[in-house]
């Protein structure tokens, strides 16, 4: 296997792995010899992912609400207990709400995309990094989005919390870049995976809108942005630190 690719020996937290870019995630990584502590809400949808894993014994599935501080604490305790490393986490998990003005978003939806997005996110790193800085290395890979680099209308909350991800990213890199712990976000344009499942976002006609609306006048499929983040966390990709990288068929060109 190209030593760029391969991540034998190497141990991954992806949160968010029930579906989406975390179940695809999981199985690229698998098929690449990573070990993997994989998490989310939904326990049969983490069972499904184990299912479909080349290598199931490389994985453990964890069923919890990275909304909870003590679930972010529990994963990186299982990764250290069962594979004796935490080399990289991917902090994936994420909601959106349903469409709506400024003015008609509600303190239910900023609680719950707080909770979600930026919590899940920031207690994620307040456990990985120390077990990072234990070992001398790590890679952080948040999952923000391109809301999180520019406005978003009609979703808000869903701005502020992937701007509160950047934020986050780029603290964590200046903070801890010295102890080689690198610490970056990725930022994809609309992607259909169960993300979009909302209301105002759920129907072809919108997301044929939206794929208008770029260059390559389509919307990214969801393999795509996950090839990026292999990319990214690749064992060779060892100096990007504090990047929010933008995949987005050329959106942010305009």
């Amino acid at each position: 296997m190209d030593s760029l690719l391969d991540f034998t020996n190497k141990t991954a937290i992806i949160t968010g792995a029930a579906n989406g870019f975390g179940r695809l995630l999981a199985q690229a990584l698998n098929k690449r010899s990573c070990q993997l502590v994989l998490s989310d809400i939904n326990q049969t949808g983490l069972e499904e992912t184990l299912n479909l894993l080349e290598r199931p014994e490389l994985a453990t599935i964890v069923c919890s609400d990275v909304a909870k501080e003590e679930s972010s604490k529990e994963l990186v305790a299982i990764a250290l207990k069962k594979f004796g490393s935490l080399d990289m986490a991917i902090n994936n998990a994420g909601i959106a709400h349903k469409m709506a003005a400024s003015h008609e978003l509600t303190e239910e939806i900023f609680d719950q995309q707080f909770a979600v997005n930026v919590k899940g996110v920031a207690f994620g790193m307040k456990y990985q990094i120390p077990a990072m800085l234990k070992a001398g290395r790590g890679h952080i890979l948040n999952v923000s989005s391109l809301a999180g680099l520019g406005g978003a209308p009609k979703a808000g909350a869903y701005v502020a919390a992937k701007h509160a991800v950047a934020g986050l990213t780029k603290t964590a890199a200046v903070e801890y870049g010295r102890y080689n712990i690198q610490t970056n976000a990725i930022c994809p344009f609309f992607s259909p995976t169960n993300i979009m499942d909302v209301e105002g976002l759920d129907n072809e006609e919108v997301r044929a809108t939206l794929a208008k609306g770029t260059p390559m006048k389509r919307l990214g499929d969801p393999q795509e942005m996950v090839n990026v983040m292999i990319l990214m966390l690749s064992p060779g990709n060892t100096y990007m630190n504090g990047q929010t990288i933008a995949v987005d068929g050329g959106v942010t060109s305009w």
